[in-house]
């Protein structure tokens, strides 16, 4: 478990803005701070060395790269010793599709957002990979209609 790092209001504007647009320039960046750029890259760094910033994306659009159909899966497996949980988690890191993994409370032991080119694609992967992984018990689908928010901004806690 990593530990708490103490933020001030300027690391708080920092990640927000960055959470927001990524590909801000230093300069702009420092403007909307009210730092000059030196000071404000050292605090960039300062939060990218500590690990609070762990990466940088592009988000996609799924429908025009012909990614369709997205899915949450509720899987159950045969037994809760850690052997079954390592191995399908071994196993589901390999599946490009599988694009969150989840251990969960509740009625299932994990959660997946699945993302497909369309059903027929979906119904392979679950049919042909998923299912057939030894661990997998069981498999509940939704799918997702449409979404309303999908807000990649965590917000930053006082």
């Amino acid at each position: 478990m990593s530990s708490i790092i103490k933020l001030d209001q300027i690391d708080r504007k920092i990640l927000e803005i960055l959470q927001s647009n990524a590909k801000i320039t230093n300069a702009q960046l420092s403007k909307e701070i009210g730092l000059s750029p030196a000071p404000t890259l050292e605090r960039v760094k300062k939060l990218e060395t500590a690990g609070l910033i762990k990466s940088y994306h592009a988000q996609l659009d799924t429908e025009k790269i012909g990614l369709g159909i997205t899915t949450f899966v509720q899987v159950t497996l045969v037994g809760h010793k850690k052997m079954f949980t390592d191995l399908f988690v071994e196993k589901i890191n390999k599946i490009d599709e599988i694009i969150e993994c989840h251990h969960i409370t509740g009625t299932g032991d994990f959660l997946l957002k699945v993302i497909s080119k369309d059903i027929t694609a979906y119904q392979k992967l679950m049919l042909e990979r998923v299912n057939e992984i030894e661990e997998v018990a069981s498999t509940q689908t939704m799918v997702i209609l449409s979404t309303f928010k999908d807000s990649k901004v965590l917000p930053v806690p006082v």
